[in-house]
């Protein structure tokens, strides 16, 4: 691909309608009728945005004025420690929502970076609220979107808290696998788009134990790994890992 139509933000031209994009049954819009979706569309979205592979969306410390729904690419959140460490707090695919960390402050708190060439829906949060209160479905939808949220911080709470680095890791690939089915990928044959340090600083854990998990779980018949290439030869022996790790705690 030509690297140099993918500049850091950039507006594209082309113009956003909800109704007819292929990511609308996972994405903000989700359960609105054809009338809502006429109604929304050209107005939710202002337009989208293409970021560079390493570049940012956005940093700590930016004014809050968008939520970003992420149309395709991989992106990371992350936040910088004092001494220069970077702590990477989530990962968002397509279909989802970044900028939520920015509504309570009006100022972002991570940063959020993209990790292949990306492109993101910009949707202005005050025209957000605007429609709200216009289609009472998108307002439900975005609350349970948030809510969504909120329970995925708890479940990195849970792996951090409680499970130890094996039960971690298969959480980690099951929960992955979970949302690209959903978006109509492999469950099984995953190409990771982030490295395994960064996999590790999600999960608590250094670059080392992560690779030799890996290797271990390789070596147990659990998946198959060439550099970021996966395969999950046994997916139920995974989740008994992670229930395993339930019923112990």
């Amino acid at each position: 691909m030509d690297q140099s139509v993918f500049r850091p933000a950039s507006s594209s031209t082309c113009e956003v309608v909800c109704s007819s994009c292929n990511l609308r049954e996972i994405c903000l819009p989700v359960g609105l009728t054809r009338a809502e979706l006429a109604h929304i569309d050209r107005r939710l979205v202002t337009t989208r945005r293409k970021v560079a592979r390493g570049e940012m969306l956005y940093r700590a410390g930016d004014r809050f004025e968008a939520l970003y729904a992420v149309w395709t690419g991989f992106f990371k959140t992350c936040v910088s420690s004092r001494d220069g460490r970077d702590q990477v707090t989530g990962f968002q695919m397509g279909g989802e929502l970044l900028g939520l960390d920015g509504i309570g402050s009006r100022r972002h708190e991570v940063d959020a970076v993209a990790l292949e060439n990306a492109q993101v829906c910009v949707i202005p949060f005050e025209e957000l609220e605007a429609l709200s209160l216009e289609v009472a479905t998108l307002q439900q939808q975005f609350h349970r979107m948030m809510s969504r949220e909120i329970v995925r911080n708890q479940g990195v709470m849970l792996l951090l808290g409680s499970m130890y680095a094996e039960e971690r890791l298969a959480a980690f690939l099951l929960n992955l696998t979970h949302r690209l089915k959903a978006r109509g990928f492999s469950a099984s044959a995953v190409l990771l788009r982030m490295t395994r340090e960064e996999i590790g600083s999600f999960l608590g854990l250094t670059l080392e134990t992560v690779s030799r998990t890996f290797s271990k779980f390789q070596a147990e018949g659990l998946l198959f790994v060439r550099n970021r290439q996966i395969r999950i030869t046994d997916p139920v022996g995974l989740q008994h890992l992670v229930d395993g790790a339930a019923h112990e705690k």
